[in-house]
């Protein structure tokens, strides 16, 4: 069996440059992979394209590197809850393309599959189609959506193994699957890293072919973007 272990995140974020595309799983500021954030700002590399479905939130997550004007190009669904992220977008500093949220998570299916597109009735007759080929089928008009092309992919879950395979917890299985395997090399890092034949094969949600480098992180805030709260004898 293939060892995909590394023993730090500097070590699993070897190779990266200014100018790079990155994929970057999570869904708010749930299943980010923080530490994989950090060593991107702490290394200082510049003009980055990051796909992820939200840029975070001003202090944390995506924001930190948008506060070093690290990115020069977002690709999103939703971007509501980032004040720099909404400043840089409107002054001309960042480059925006927003996409269905189910456009999204496909295009990243499709570059983890090997398909260089496909056809969804997302967007048709909106700003989102124009200048894309449009197809009809069975009556209905379809966009043609490329796959995306990602020198990097990081993702995080809950435990993995040193073959790379994964088992994600809770809300975190939202965009980091699709997302494993995308990109030309995958960085999973992960909560709890065991030995090969520890997991379960019945629970790993992705097989370690899809991942080329894993870590066990550490320090995860976990931080809840919106709290919302109640009396408990509300009902």
């Amino acid at each position: 069996m293939i060892s995909k272990k590394v023993h730090s995140v500097k070590e699993a974020t070897e190779g990266i440059a200014d100018n790079m595309t990155f994929m970057l799983g999570g869904f708010g500021l749930s299943g980010i992979p923080e530490n994989a954030i950090a060593a991107l700002v702490k290394s200082g590399v510049k003009g980055l394209t990051c796909i992820s479905n939200n840029a975070g939130v001003d202090d944390f997550g995506l924001g930190l590197l948008l506060h070093q004007r690290q990115i020069k190009k977002m690709v999103s669904s939703y971007v509501g809850e980032n004040d720099e992220f909404e400043r840089q977008m409107l002054s001309g500093e960042l480059d925006v393309e927003l996409i269905p949220q189910g456009t999204l998570a496909e295009r990243c299916r499709a570059a983890q599959a090997g398909f260089p597109a496909f056809y969804t009735p997302a967007g048709y007759g909106t700003e989102v189609a124009e200048g894309k080929e449009t197809r009809e089928f069975d009556g209905k008009m379809y966009v043609l959506e490329q796959a995306f092309k990602a020198d990097f992919g990081f993702v995080k879950a809950w435990k993995g193994d040193e073959a790379g395979n994964l088992v994600f917890k809770g809300t975190a299985r939202n965009f980091n699957p699709n997302m494993c395997g995308a990109a030309k090399i995958t960085v999973a890092e992960v909560e709890e890293l065991v030995p090969v034949g520890t997991l379960d094969p019945n629970q790993i949600h992705i097989p370690g072919i899809f991942v080329q480098r894993i870590f066990q992180g550490e320090k995860y805030e976990k931080r809840i973007e919106q709290r919302t709260v109640r009396k408990i004898n509300e009902k």
